[in-house]
């Protein structure tokens, strides 16, 4: 695995132990989170500070949620919970999180206070998966009930209307089983999503307008799905323990309605795949099976190139945090030493030039670039359908405003009689 101009901590989650945190480069264990029982998609980060956990007492069954920093493995702050907890997701600046509820309700709290300052029904089963799109605008959640929402992330944070229920943006035509994931591309409100299944399938969505697209099936149950930062590729985690790939260079609207599954990778986990994400510019893949193994896939060949963390218990959840240099510093607690996570890699034996190697990191960059410069003609195009979003958001601004209105003309009508 060749080093990556970002640094990469590759976090996971347990119902049965600690947070563990990796460095993804050379696979040292940098850290130890204490104290959570995570359920499954119940690690998420908030902001570049925060790390956040829900956590399941083993003892009384109740849930609240944890959050760490970086500087010890403690938690330093708790947060109650109506109900049980498990998917988490917080928005881009780390200052609201969401979490989904057994009832099938959303709470919003604020950060760092840890207010509750919304919750609402937002469906008939246990909310099982969160997401929220590349540009922060939309909250998506998943149920086990099969159906998909999407509500303007805006509309959530209004306290003024917190007695109503958010209007959604969308809701998606349901799955036949629990909604397991929710992947969605670049583009904002016009990106595409992708739902994935316990009915072994993948449903792709316009996320602007909610029409559906096309259907992958699967020979298994399908628990996740990450796209390759140009999305021209897809991989899949199957609850057999394989990862399935294939391409998504054909035009959406030009795929049949139902499609039989993509090619699969021949090495294969011990038990489901539970989570996934992509590694250093799309070259490598990281998986996480709930059997407790954690491998590294160079993406070129479809092969396992490293094993982190060989000793660990089952796995509930997955998350990489990406920033420059030491994200600011950053500090790690590991066996009561407090350490910086760059002197991780001076342990292993290599000299700052050597991890530098500055002229192939030019040429990373350089990719890099290339990346940016096709975004930005993505975003050219996706400027003209912004009148279109901005008009659809309207309209639903206008409906809360007279409903709103219409519920205070009645309880005026009632002061009156």
């Amino acid at each position: 695995m060749s080093s990556s101009p970002l640094q990469e901590i590759v976090l996971t989650s347990s119902p049965d132990g600690p947070i563990s945190a990796y460095d993804a480069f050379s696979g040292a264990t940098l850290a130890r989170f204490t104290a959570s029982r995570s359920p499954r998609k119940g690690l998420a980060l908030v902001g570049k500070k925060l790390l956040a956990a829900s956590h399941v007492s083993p003892d009384t069954g109740k849930g609240s949620i944890h959050l760490y920093n970086w500087w010890s493995s403690s938690t330093f702050l708790n947060l109650p919970v109506p109900e049980p907890v498990a998917p988490l997701a917080a928005t881009l600046d780390g200052m609201y999180l969401f979490a989904g509820g057994i009832s099938g309700c959303i709470y919003a709290f604020s950060l760092p206070a840890g207010d509750i300052i919304r919750s609402f029904s937002a469906h008939c089963k246990p909310i099982s998966c969160l997401e929220i799109n590349d540009d922060g605008s939309l909250l998506l959640s998943g149920s086990d009930d099969g159906t998909i929402a999407a509500f303007p992330i805006f509309m959530l944070l209004d306290t003024s209307s917190s007695n109503l229920k958010p209007s959604t943006f969308h809701r998606f035509g349901r799955h036949d089983s629990s909604v397991t994931s929710i992947t969605t591309g670049i583009g904002g409100c016009n990106a595409t999503l992708v739902s994935c299944s316990l009915d072994c399938t993948c449903k792709f969505w316009d996320l602007m307008y909610g029409t559906h697209l096309h259907t992958l099936t699967f020979p298994c149950a399908v628990l996740g799905m990450v796209m390759d930062p140009l999305e021209s590729h897809f991989y899949v985690a199957g609850s057999d323990g394989l990862v399935y790939n294939g391409t998504l260079k054909v035009a959406a609207r030009q795929r049949p309605a139902k499609r039989r599954h993509e090619p699969v990778w021949r090495q294969k986990h011990g038990g489901a795949v539970i989570a996934m994400a992509m590694l250093n510019v799309g070259k490598n893949l990281i998986t996480a099976s709930e059997d407790g193994s954690v491998w590294v896939w160079e993406v070129e060949r479809g092969k396992v190139i490293k094993v982190l963390g060989e000793e660990l218990g089952s796995i509930s959840g997955l998350v990489v945090a990406k920033g420059f240099g030491d994200f600011g510093g950053l500090r790690v607690q590991m066996g009561g030493e407090i350490a910086e996570a760059s002197q991780w890699r001076s342990r292993l034996g290599l000299s700052s030039k050597e991890v530098s190697r500055p002229i192939k990191e030019i040429m990373e960059m350089e990719e890099l670039l290339n990346v940016v410069a096709q975004d930005r003609s993505r975003a050219i195009t996706n400027l003209e359908s912004a009148i279109g979003i901005y008009e659809r958001l309207l309209e639903l601004i206008l409906k809360e405003t007279k409903a709103g209105t219409k519920n205070d003309g009645s309880d005026e009508e009632k002061d009156d009689a």
